[in-house]
């Protein structure tokens, strides 16, 4: 199992209408490295943050991945936001994995607090300059992080 972090504006997705959704297609990625997580690394099973950017940025909640990424269905609707018309059905450019909504969390990990805690300083949420959509958790870090949220 392995381990990630997905971020959603909260006025784009919030972590309230994925409760109501209970799963969703994880549509609208247009950065390379976000999308080669989303189509190679990805697995069914594999468990997910989910942070909301801006104000109040911090981890908000918890998903998993229900099923695989397949082709990303907005890059292929010309009235969407995420339309590209270099994506095709016969050759895909863009992908989204489901991800199955399991809780919202009571107590969020801030991104200010995740900061100034010294031992999440490798994590890749708190790089400089690092502002990726999707990215890899360490099992250590997670572990720590769902602490945080109790």
């Amino acid at each position: 199992m392995k381990y990630w972090l997905i971020k959603s504006e909260p006025d784009c997705y919030s972590i309230d209408q994925f409760a109501k959704d209970k799963k969703t297609q994880w549509t609208g990625v247009r950065n390379f490295q976000a999308r080669n997580f989303l189509r190679d690394s990805m697995c069914a099973g594999d468990q997910v943050f989910f942070y909301h950017s801006g104000k109040d940025a911090g981890i908000v909640g918890l998903a998993q991945v229900g099923k695989k990424a397949t082709l990303d269905i907005t890059a292929l609707d010309k009235k969407d936001d995420h339309y590209d018309p270099k994506s095709s059905k016969e050759n895909p450019i863009w992908y989204a994995p489901e991800m199955v909504f399991i809780e919202k969390f009571k107590h969020p990990a801030s991104l200010k607090d995740i900061k100034f805690r010294s031992e999440f300083s490798d994590m890749t949420l708190v790089q400089t300059g690092n502002r990726l959509s999707v990215q890899p958790v360490s099992e250590k870090d997670f572990k720590m992080i769902l602490e945080l949220t109790k």
